[in-house]
C-alpha cells in the first residue's frame, strides 16, 4: 500500500480515539513505514539532488524546532510523532517526485533577526565642557582705537607743594611730570578646518563651532591678560600666618583706600571663594556677607576666576585698567582659503587685535594666600 493511502487510513483510525490510543496507532505506523520512508528519501535524493539539499536544510531547521518544543511539552516523547502531528496535511500528499518543506520558528532577537542598525533618536544640542566663569574683559572698560598703538598720559607729582604764603614772600612753586605710555595691540587668533562633507553630514557643526571657538578664544585672552596684570600690579605685603583669607583681603582693601583708590572688585579662585564663605559666620560676620548669591568683603563683591593661579588674588580699582581693542573679536568662515576650494575644506577663523593697559599700577594689588 502506498504511503499516501496508509496516511489516509491512519487519519481515519485516529478519529474518535483517545490520546493513548492515538499514540499507539502512530507508533505502529512509525515502526511499519520507517524503512519505506528512508527508501523514498534515498530515491528522491538520488533523483533530485538539488531538492534534497534543500530538504536537508529544512530538516535541520525542523530538528531545532522540535528540540525547542520538547522543553515546553513534557508529554511529547517522540520527534517523529510530533512532526507527523504538526505537518499531517503536508505529509498526506507525499509521493514519488513530490516533497514538503517545514521551517523551525524561534524567538526573535536584535542580534539574530536584525540586519543593519536599529533606529535612533538624535539630540543635536551638543554637550559642552564647562568654560571659565569670569573673563578679564568683564571687569574692565574697553577702549576702541583706529590704529595699532594706544598712547595714554600718566601724570605724577614732581617737586614743591601747596603751602601758606608768608606775607611779602613768594608763593610755593609746584611742578608735575607727565608720561606718554604706549600700548601696542596684537592679534590673538586661531582657526579650525573641516571638510564640506563633515558639514553636510553633521547639521549642528556650523552652529556649534562658533560657540567652541569663542570659548577657547576667551580662555586664551584671559591667560594673556592675567600675565600682564600680575606683572604690572602692586605686590601685596600681606601673609596668611596669624590671619585669615578674608582678613588679608580686608587689609589690602584698607591699604588701597589709604592711597585714595576705591576698590570695586576682588578676584579669587573658586576654592578660595568658598573658604572665605565658610569663615564668614564664625570670624567676620559683620565684614563678610553673602546676599542674593553675591559674596562681599567689606561691601566689595568677590568674583570667582579660574584663570587665576592657585592661591592668588587681586584687589583693585578696575576702572583704572582698560582693554584696548583695534579690531573686535571676529569669526569668519572661508571656502577659498589656501587649498580649500580644490580639497573641499572650510576654514573657521577667530581673532581680535587687542591689549590690556594697567594705567595705574598702584590701583591693583596682587596677593598670595599661600605666602608665608
Amino acid at each position: 500500500m502506498e504511503l499516501k493511502e496508509q496516511l489516509n487510513d491512519l487519519a481515519v483510525k485516529l478519529e474518535g480515539k483517545s490520546k493513548e490510543q492515538a499514540e499507539n496507532l502512530i507508533k505502529e505506523f512509525e515502526a511499519k513505514n520507517s524503512e519505506y520512508i528512508n527508501n523514498q528519501v534515498k530515491e528522491v535524493k538520488d533523483t533530485f539532488e538539488k531538492e534534497v539539499e534543500a530538504l536537508k536544510k529544512h530538516a535541520n531547521e525542523l530538528d531545532v524546532k522540535l528540540q525547542s518544543k520538547a522543553k515546553k511539552d513534557s508529554q511529547s516523547g517522540d520527534w517523529l510523532k510530533n512532526a507527523i502531528e504538526e505537518n499531517f496535511d503536508n505529509i498526506k500528499t507525499v509521493e514519488k517526485g513530490r516533497s514538503f518543506r517545514t521551517k523551525a520558528v524561534g524567538n526573535m532577537t536584535l542580534s539574530a533577526s536584525l540586519t543593519g542598525d536599529q533606529p535612533r533618536d538624535y539630540d543635536f544640542n551638543v554637550v559642552r565642557a564647562p568654560r571659565q566663569l569670569l573673563n578679564v574683559s568683564d571687569l574692565v572698560p574697553t577702549v576702541n582705537i583706529q590704529g595699532g598703538t594706544y598712547t595714554y598720559t600718566r601724570v605724577a607729582k614732581g617737586d614743591g607743594s601747596i603751602s601758606a604764603q608768608t606775607e611779602g614772600s613768594s608763593k610755593s612753586q609746584i611742578d608735575y611730570d607727565y608720561s606718554l605710555i604706549d600700548v601696542n595691540t596684537d592679534f590673538l587668533a586661531g582657526f579650525a578646518r573641516f571638510s564640506r562633507k563633515m558639514q553636510n553630514n553633521l547639521p549642528f557643526l556650523r552652529s556649534d563651532l562658533p560657540v567652541e571657538l569663542r570659548a577657547d578664544y576667551f580662555e586664551a585672552e584671559n591667560a594673556k591678560f592675567y600675565t600682564v596684570l600680575a606683572a604690572d600690579a602692586t605686590a601685596s605685603t600681606e601673609i596668611i600666618t596669624g590671619n585669615t583669607k578674608a582678613g588679608m583681603l580686608i587689609n589690602d582693601v584698607a591699604k588701597l583706600e589709604d592711597t585714595n583708590y576705591m576698590a570695586n572688585g576682588i578676584v579669587v579662585r573658586p576654592s578660595d571663594w568658598f573658604d572665605i564663605l565658610k569663615t564668614a559666620k564664625q570670624d567676620l560676620e559683620s565684614i563678610v556677607t553673602f546676599e542674593g548669591g553675591v559674596l562681599r568683603v567689606s561691601g566689595i563683591p568677590v568674583y570667582k576666576a579660574t584663570w587665576l593661579a592657585a592661591g592668588k588674588y587681586f584687589v583693585g580699582d578696575w576702572s583704572k585698567i582698560s582693554k584696548v581693542v583695534t579690531e573686535g573679536v571676529n569669526l569668519a568662515f572661508s571656502e577659498e582659503e589656501g587649498s580649500n576650494f580644490v580639497s573641499n575644506m572650510i576654514t573657521a577663523r577667530i581673532e581680535e587685535q587687542n591689549a590690556i593697559a594697567v594705567k595705574q599700577p598702584a590701583s591693583l594689588v596682587f596677593g598670595d594666600f599661600a605666602a608665608v
